[in-house]
């Protein structure tokens, strides 16, 4: 499971970043739940079209993942991942604009 490892550990990470580090207080604005919800709703029309068994334009070893795949072939370690690149990367702007603005 060399991909599905990385993908569940990137989550408590990124949120023991926020919660043990940076503290900027993103989760609990309303703002970033609602940004979330856009990225998976664009996340399972881009992905479902990339990862779909019928016609796969991106393949991924099958000894990789856990084969759970929800909704149109999306493997679930997609969705973690996205989690946590959109979240680190929204911490860190926030992190670099503090820093910037005093």
């Amino acid at each position: 499971m060399g991909y599905t490892l990385p993908a569940v550990l990137s989550v408590p990470a990124v949120v023991a970043v926020e919660l043990l580090w940076l503290r900027t207080g993103l989760f609990r604005r309303p703002g970033y739940w609602i940004s979330m919800v856009i990225v998976v709703a664009f996340q399972i029309l881009v992905d479902g079209w990339l990862t779909k068994l019928s016609a796969p334009i991106v393949r991924y070893d099958p000894g990789q993942l856990t084969g759970l795949r929800f909704p149109f072939d999306i493997p679930i370690e997609d969705y973690l991942f996205g989690f946590s690149l959109v979240t680190l990367t929204l911490l860190c702007w926030l992190r670099t604009r503090k820093e910037t603005t005093g």
